[in-house]
This record gives C-alpha cells, structure tokens and sequence, in this order.
C-alpha cells in the first residue's frame, strides 16, 4: 500500500492586479488538496520583499488553516535588514521560512555575498534562530548546485542545514528521476535524517524553463525536449502534455516509495488539478480538459 502524500506548493507575487486574482484563484484551489503548507516566493534580488510578506500575512487572514511559509534569501541586503524582514513575519504570524542563498543579482553572472549581509543560507539560519523559533526549509539540489565543486560538497552542505534544525530540504526541480533517487539515497547514506521533499514543475512554458535550467544548472534530456519543442504556440497541447508529464514523472516516484512533494505551480492551478485528477489525489479532484478521461 502507497504512503499517504505530503503535498506543499510554491507561489510567485505577480505584477498585475489581473495576475494577482489569479494567483489568489490558484491558492484557493490547491487548498483542497490540504498541503502541509503554501510559499511564497521571494524576488531577485530581493525585489518583491515587501510584496512577499504582504502575500503571505494576506493567506494566513484569507486562509487560516493553510500553513504559510515566506521565502527569504540572503541577496541584497544587510545583516539587520534580512533581520527586520524576518522580524516583521514573525510578528504578523508567520512561523515558516524557506531559508536561501539566493542567485546573483539580475545582471550578474557569479554570486557575490552583500555588503554587511548573511553570506550563505546557513549563515541566515543561525540569524533565524536569534529572531524566533522558526519552521525552517531550506534548498536541495538533485544535479549539484552550479557553484559548487562537487556532489559530494553538496551533500556535506545537506547535512550541515540538518543539524542545524532545518524540517526539510526541497529539491530543486528535476526532469530525471535518477537524479532525485540519487539525492536521497546519499543524504540517507550520510545519515541526513530530514525529508528531501521532491521539487516538480509542470512545464507551462517550455522556452522560460530552458533558460532557467540553464541558470539553476537542471538538465533537460532529449526526449523531454522533443516533447515540448515548439508546443509554446500551442498551448492546449503544451499544457495537456505537462500535465501528462508531470502525472507520469509522480507515479514513476511513488514506485520508488516517494510520497512527499513540493510543487512549483507558476501559480497555474489548472496544471495541478489536472495532474492530481490523473493521479486520484483527493476524494474530489477537481475536473480539468487535460485529464486522462478526457484526452
């Protein structure tokens, strides 16, 4: 018998009113399906700060019984404003932060820490743990992480944010399941005794994610490519194919007794309930034009 799933989605603050009700739509939706929790994420840069906070003190007004976490990086700024920031959530409530490194700011092409700042994700959890008794997450990564010198190196990282309290890691997305089983059989092998949560993203604009994989260092195989090249234009049949997918990428997982996932949403709802309507998760998925039974 299948482990009952542990589910969490990840949110992004949009740019537009239009995008906003969307994303709320979004939030809405994925709350049937009872996740462990909902994030938000966290800008370049730091460029969505204030925006991050205000969305998820709004969940937790909108929402009572979902649990929140707010994504904070260590990427342009001081020591006493990431301080301030993570004060100003504990205060409106917030209880669970997804502790980050961060990308180098836009425009630059290596990571340099700020001025006066946390340098690195564990140096921001030890300024965590002087704030408040936070829940904290932090980054996993199944194919390395693109500055790092090795695997090895960053499964020695893993296991430092472990006992330094983390809840969780959660992966990085991936497209090859290998490399996740990997990631989890070495961080058990190191005696990493916290969950590393699966990172998936259903593919809702093949050109966006590869220039990200590109950034983030996730590779994309061929015959992934070769599905999704050129369905941009037509996007009934990019979405009935991430939705496939992401579905068949979910029970090739739970196969190997996987059963707690974190989903990179792109705020599309509609991708997740489909892919879950494919899966049965819930008693009543909600129905979508990408389903199984109507494909």
């Amino acid at each position: 018998m299948s482990k009952p799933l542990e589910l969490s989605f990840e949110f992004f603050p949009p740019k537009a009113p239009e995008a906003e009700e969307k994303m709320w739509l979004a939030i809405e939706q994925v709350a049937a399906f009872k996740p462990v929790f909902v994030s938000v994420t966290y800008g370049a840069g730091g460029t969505t700060r204030n925006y991050t906070h205000n969305i998820a003190r709004d969940i937790l007004k909108r929402a009572p019984a979902l649990k929140v976490a707010a994504h904070l990086t260590c990427v342009g700024a001081t020591r006493q404003e990431v301080d301030q920031i993570a004060l100003t959530h504990w205060q409106a409530g917030i209880r669970h932060i997804v502790a980050l490194r961060g990308d180098p700011p836009k425009g630059t092409l290596k990571y340099i820490p700020f001025e006066g700042g946390y340098a690195y994700a564990t140096d921001l959890m030890r300024g965590l743990r002087n704030i408040g008794d936070f829940e904290i997450s932090v980054a996993a990564f199944p194919e390395k992480h693109p500055e790092s010198l090795s695997f090895e190196q960053d499964i020695e990282i893993l296991k430092t944010k472990a006992e330094m309290g983390a809840t969780r890691g959660i992966t990085q997305y991936f497209f090859d399941n290998a490399f996740y089983l990997r990631l989890r059989d070495r961080a058990l092998k190191a005696n990493i005794l916290m969950p590393v949560v699966a990172g998936i993203i259903p593919i809702s604009n093949f050109a966006s994610i590869k220039r990200f994989s590109a950034m983030c260092g996730t590779s994309i195989p061929a015959w992934v490519a070769e599905k999704f090249e050129g369905l941009d234009d037509n996007p009934h049949a990019r979405d009935k194919a991430a939705i496939e997918f992401a579905t068949g990428q979910c029970e090739k997982l739970m196969a190997e007794g996987v059963s707690k996932f974190h989903f990179y949403t792109m705020n599309r709802a509609d991708l997740i309930s489909g892919i879950f309507a494919n899966l049965g998760v819930g008693k009543n998925p909600p129905q979508n034009s990408y389903t199984k039974e109507l494909t």
